[in-house]
Formats: C-alpha cells, sequence, structure tokens
C-alpha cells in the first residue's frame, strides 16, 4: 500500500545548508504566519530555533528581535 503525503505537514530537522526530514509530508508552516511552505519552496529557516519562515522580510523580522 502506498501512503500518500499529501496535505500532511513534515517535521524537519533545520541545518545551515540544508534540512533532514524527520517525519515525511509535503509542507511545513511558517512559525510567525502559520503560512502552508511547500518542502520545495522552503527557503528561510533559523538553526537555533528550528523554525521556518515564509519569507525572506518575515526571517528578517524575527532575527532583529522585531
Amino acid at each position: 500500500m502506498l501512503m500518500s503525503h499529501t496535505a500532511r505537514p513534515a517535521r524537519l530537522h533545520f541545518m545551515a545548508n540544508g534540512f533532514r526530514v524527520l517525519s515525511p509530508g509535503d509542507h511545513v508552516l511558517c512559525a510567525v504566519t502559520g503560512e502552508r511552505i511547500a518542502l520545495d519552496a522552503l527557503k528561510y529557516w533559523s538553526v537555533a530555533r528550528q523554525e521556518a519562515y515564509a519569507s525572506a522580510e518575515v526571517a528578517t523580522k524575527v532575527m532583529a528581535g522585531a
């Protein structure tokens, strides 16, 4: 039986140059906005906080402490 990971959030471990999938899925949620981010579109995250961000603007605000 094939398992579909569509519409299921993934659990990731963020590293400096990428991420490792801990639990399969097709997306993660932005830690700030709650926006759904497809894994193939994920570009911004914090290694220290282990959080994903929807955009560079959101990531910059978080890193600046805003």
